[in-house]
């Protein structure tokens, strides 16, 4: 059977097996023009022209529910989905399907007091947040002309506040660009401000709209450093050369209280004998284990 809205289940690195939903199948639709994004160059828009109805979608989304096993149903766009004009009816339908129900958006509209609103009925949200800094934003992510950063972070801020689920915040690094220490300061400082559950930093996977690339895996754990006190995962599918080596006891569990491990990290970047180290904090039972948007880390209790 041929779908309009629904495409997968997929296997994501960082949710589990999801259901996709495309709120714009047709066409781009989208008030950004990232440089990295795998869609075709497109001239930012401010709405969505000739929206389908809520109910359209809704049926062809039961459908897919009932023949296919999966972890999250993942509201995303040929664009930005929280253009869609008529998001907040389609996600209370969605919500009679008992299901985790995730948005992946690009934050743009996220300081719009409905949007925080119907967000907010959600699992998980998944927003974007390329850059600290206004000109580094514009050169990234190319927004249309009335979005500003400023507006961005202070929404992100705000809806943290009325937002009872699991907030994921995503940075993706381009070579050039965003790949500088002081970008990842500056992050730091915003981060600690918003208080997300989890912190997604990646990199370019697919070929870009434009002629920019990624940066190696291993720049992408060097900038975690300067992330603190944030669930960071680094979603990769290439060996790692990036160690943790040698560390005591007490420097395992000190790092641990400033930033937690995913299981990917315990497995790909502590060397054999600090693993062994982590297994006896394990038995010890000096690590806590903590399960965000279905990733799991380790946390030293503090």
């Amino acid at each position: 059977m041929t779908y309009q809205y629904i495409f997968g289940p997929v296997a994501s690195r960082r949710f589990g097996m999801s259901l996709g939903i495309d709120l714009s199948p047709d066409k781009k639709r989208c008030n950004f023009d990232c440089i990295y994004c795998e869609l075709e160059k497109a001239k930012p828009v401010e709405s969505y022209d000739n929206p389908p109805s809520a109910d359209e979608i809704f049926e062809e989304i039961k459908k897919g529910v009932n023949l296919y096993e999966f972890d999250v149903l993942t509201i995303t766009s040929n664009g930005e989905p929280t253009l869609y004009p008529h998001l907040n009816e389609l996600i209370d339908k969605l919500k009679t399907l008992n299901k985790k129900l995730l948005i992946l958006s690009n934050s743009s509209t996220i300081d719009k007091k409905e949007i925080q609103n119907t967000l907010k009925k959600l699992d998980i949200v998944k927003l974007s947040l390329d850059s600290a800094n206004e000109k580094t934003f514009k050169k990234i992510d190319r927004p249309y002309k009335n979005i500003l950063l400023q507006n961005i972070i202070k929404g992100m801020k705000e809806f943290r506040k009325l937002y009872k689920g699991e907030l994921i915040i995503e940075i993706l690094v381009v070579k050039g660009i965003n790949d500088k220490v002081e970008e990842f300061q500056a992050l730091n400082k915003v981060l600690a401000e918003i208080k997300p559950d989890r912190v997604d930093i990646s990199t370019i996977d697919r070929p870009p709209a434009y002629n920019v690339e990624g940066v190696k895996i291993d720049r992408l754990f060097e900038l975690a450093e300067y992330i603190k006190n944030q669930h960071i995962f680094i979603p990769t599918r290439e060996n790692i050369n990036y160690k943790i080596e040698n560390l005591t006891k007490e420097e395992l569990l000190n790092t641990l209280k400033k930033r937690p491990f995913s299981q990917s990290d315990v497995e790909n970047i502590l060397d054999e004998r600090t693993q062994k180290i982590f297994n006896d904090l394990i038995k010890e039972n000096l690590l806590e284990e903590v399960w965000v948007g279905g990733i799991k880390f380790y946390k030293a209790y503090i």
